[in-house]
């Protein structure tokens, strides 16, 4: 009886195993009773975030709050940008099996799923302090997105594309519904669908030149360790003039982390190596599976290192605050 028992668990583990992987993270493409592999994918799609350590006030000794950037032209950094994806035609091409970091953070933002905070001061663009999470574009009906609030899309819009001519001419959903078209008869007597014009062009995954990170690097004395906690991200995009030349970098939007994680849990990340051990993005930043390099720490002047360093002396800056970061925990240690 007790074999019995056994069995029907495992078997009811199955099925369940098989009826969760489709509406989480991206949905299996094979037909009904066609298994795409020899065995069920189950270990990713259907974990938990893994929860922080709760951390005291008393139990911090010592902090310090720093902004650091993930360069996508990185080789280690690769995986959160491919593959990439691309519109024709108004037509959204995505990967059917891995996503890039963008497509699903630009999937989840439609959808409502993830809040977007504006970079600035939505009544001063001047003001840059976007990474307090100050201003948020949040949908004013509730289960809104996208889709079903003007006014959300209104908000969102200028976030999502670059060079936006009339941003209320042509709604994205417009791309996606096939009946807002006009048909043309041809001379030689066949139709022709003709779409909106394209007033604006999208951000895809290959205009994502960097993410911009918000961390807490602190000293827990509860375990004598000094730990990283990324509070906030941001996907950068270049600058560029009305003739198409690059003049800088400018932020999209800010994410608050926490909240990300709940999504990047369930997308697994493109492994170089072995396709057997993929890991999801909430894994990798875990993990700390990248690299960036450090464009500010708190300090008394509220100044970046490109104020005060250049070039290779700004890279030799960097890496001295986090040798700073880790000598300090290194002295601890030290008898």
């Amino acid at each position: 009886m007790k074999n019995v028992i056994i069995i029907l668990l495992c078997i009811a583990q199955s099925v369940t195993a098989q009826l969760i992987r489709g509406p989480i993270g991206i949905s299996p493409t094979g037909a009904m009773g066609v298994q795409d592999g020899i065995y069920i994918e189950e270990n990713i799609p259907t974990k938990k975030v893994i929860q922080y350590n709760h951390i005291r006030e008393a139990d911090v000794a010592w902090s310090k709050r720093v902004w650091s950037v993930i360069d996508l032209r990185e080789k280690i950094n690769q995986p959160l940008y491919y593959p990439t994806d691309d519109i024709q035609l108004g037509m959204w091409n995505r990967n059917t099996n891995i996503w890039s970091m963008w497509t699903l953070i630009r999937q989840h933002v439609i959808n409502g799923d993830l809040t977007v905070y504006s970079p600035f001061n939505p009544e001063w663009e001047k003001w840059q302090d976007g990474d307090s999470f100050k201003y948020p574009i949040v949908s004013k009906k509730a289960g809104g997105n996208y889709y079903n609030d003007a006014e959300f899309q209104s908000e969102l819009f200028m976030y999502l594309g670059a060079e936006i001519i009339d941003p209320f001419a042509v709604p994205f959903k417009s791309y996606l519904d096939p009946t807002i078209d006009s048909t043309i008869i041809l001379a030689d007597g066949t139709e022709q669908v003709v779409y909106p014009p394209n007033d604006t062009s999208w951000f895809l995954s290959q205009d994502i030149v960097q993410y911009k990170l918000k961390e807490d690097w602190f000293f827990n004395k509860e375990t004598s360790t000094v730990e990283r906690r990324i509070i906030g991200i941001a996907p950068i995009v270049y600058s560029k003039d009305v003739n198409g030349n690059i003049i800088g970098i400018r932020e999209l939007f800010w994410l608050y982390f926490p909240q990300c994680r709940y999504v990047f849990q369930n997308y697994f990340v493109a492994s170089r190596h072995n396709d057997a051990q993929l890991m999801s993005l909430d894994d990798l930043f875990w993990k700390r599976k990248f690299h960036s390099y450090v464009l500010k720490e708190s300090n008394m002047y509220d100044r970046p290192i490109e104020e005060y360093k250049a070039g290779v002396d700004a890279l030799l800056e960097a890496n001295q605050i986090k040798s700073h970061i880790n000598n300090f925990e290194h002295d601890l240690w030290e008898y």
